[in-house]
């Protein structure tokens, strides 16, 4: 059985949970962490309130995730908290980072600007934090390594986010899951969710696979479902051959109870 790489997803701001912005982030953060072989065990959204984020963070680390990545709360304004709560729950000093300030200095000089209190705020990190670029966007994100975890923190802006998270991907991320991953889905009409439960749950166990439907019309009217098919192992052919296995399996025991498969 090989090592499972969990990882954890905290997103800040009080936007999310007002309803006001919808949280696309923690979606597209939790799709290219899986796909990466991480096993995604939460996502938390809280508000801009240094004690909810110092006492989150707390609780997070305490079950050891591989990565843990924190989106929102990096900007110029007076409720972009989430370092003072980083900092405060990892007991570290904040201090300007030179790397920040540069990259900021950079940004504002092209623009014909200064460089003001808020704006310097943007480069004040915890201690040991590495400066991560933002192609995107003005804030800098940061990462740092606390123990057992490694700990990235990103701009809330979604196109901000993607590029941090990319950079961060794609430069600094030194012990990724050596584990490759496969997924696929078809879609299924005429056959009820109900119907299909009994045999997904034997073959998820039977198989050690991931099956996850996903009702599209209705259970009794007019059944329409999604099946996605999913698996992570050390041996690329494996874990594509399970997936596929399954899903022959699958579309067998729909064909049985009556149902069509859409290509």
């Amino acid at each position: 059985m090989h090592t499972v790489y969990k990882a954890e997803i905290l997103s800040v701001g009080n936007e999310l949970l007002s309803g006001r912005t919808i949280n696309t982030n923690s979606a597209y953060i939790a799709q290219r962490l899986t796909i990466l072989g991480y096993s995604v065990r939460r996502i938390t959204t809280i508000g801009d309130n240094l004690e909810d984020i110092s006492l989150v963070i707390k609780e997070i680390i305490e079950r050891k995730p591989k990565l843990l990545v924190i989106t929102g709360g990096l900007g110029p304004t007076y409720d972009d908290i989430t370092v003072e709560g980083l900092a405060k729950a990892l007991n570290l000093k904040t201090i300007i980072n030179e790397d920040a300030l540069n990259e900021l200095k950079e940004k504002y000089m092209k623009r014909g600007l200064e460089l003001t209190q808020e704006r310097i705020k943007m480069a004040i990190l915890p201690e040991g934090a590495l400066s991560v670029k933002n192609t995107q966007g003005i804030a800098p994100g940061f990462m740092l390594k606390y123990n057992e975890t490694v700990i990235l923190v990103t701009p809330g802006v979604p196109k901000e986010m993607e590029a941090v998270l990319d950079y961060f991907i794609n430069n600094l991320l030194n012990e990724k899951p050596p584990i490759h991953y496969y997924e696929e889905s078809f879609l299924v009409k005429g056959v009820m969710e109900s119907e299909l439960a009994p045999h997904i749950k034997k073959m998820v166990k039977e198989y050690d696979i991931y099956i996850k439907t996903h009702p599209k019309g209705h259970e009794t009217k007019d059944p329409f479902l999604e099946i996605q098919v999913a698996s992570s192992g050390l041996n690329k052919d494996e874990t594509l051959n399970r997936v596929k296995d399954t899903i022959a399996r699958l579309k067998t025991i729909v064909k049985q109870l009556n149902g069509v498969i859409i290509d």
